[in-house]
């Protein structure tokens, strides 16, 4: 059975690079985050619209990436986003959020969260948006709001280099092996 993991937390808190040494690690995939090859391909000025078109690439590559692991006999699934993120991002840009994410929240089903830390420095790129510290934090303590108030185990990942990727393993393994 196709175990499904789900990394979150605010912008570069690692989430892409743990993915990619998860799945290298468990020797499986990864499902990358839709947003970023959509605004680099449509411009980082986005709409509210925009997120509701990324939220549904989202959930399509999840489910793509889900069904070549279930074909392949491979888990777990690493994905590096998901509903709350969309939640997230719409609630904090546009304090508004579409139906239809908050449905797919209700919806969808996964087996652990990984929730990155802010403790990695700030590494700029030409999609991200909050460099401060406060509002890092503040997404953070977001995050760990919505994750404290749902159903699904999920674990705080902090620390630099391989203590990091270790902490996830560790989590990964108490998962697959309970």
């Amino acid at each position: 059975m196709l175990k499904k993991i789900v990394i979150i937390g605010p912008e570069s808190t690692g989430k892409s690079n743990l993915c990619s040494a998860l799945a290298r690690h468990y020797k499986t995939g990864w499902c990358p985050e839709y947003a970023r090859s959509y605004l680099m391909e449509n411009g980082k000025d986005y709409t509210y619209e925009d997120l509701l078109v990324i939220a549904k690439g989202q959930l399509a590559l999840e489910d793509q990436y889900s069904h070549q692991l279930r074909s392949a006999g491979m888990s777990p699934l690493f994905i590096d986003t998901d509903m709350y993120v969309m939640k997230v991002w719409c609630e904090f840009v546009f304090n508004k959020c579409h139906r239809f994410i908050l449905d797919a929240i209700a919806a969808r089903r996964y087996d652990l969260y990984l929730l990155c830390n802010t403790d990695l420095p700030w590494v700029q790129d030409a999609l991200r948006e909050y460099p401060d510290p406060e509002t890092r934090e503040e997404l953070f303590r977001i995050y760990r709001s919505l994750l404290i108030d749902q159903q699904t185990p999920w674990v705080e990942i902090k620390g630099l280099g391989t203590n990091r990727i270790r902490a996830a393993i560790k989590a990964v393994d108490g998962l697959l092996n309970s």
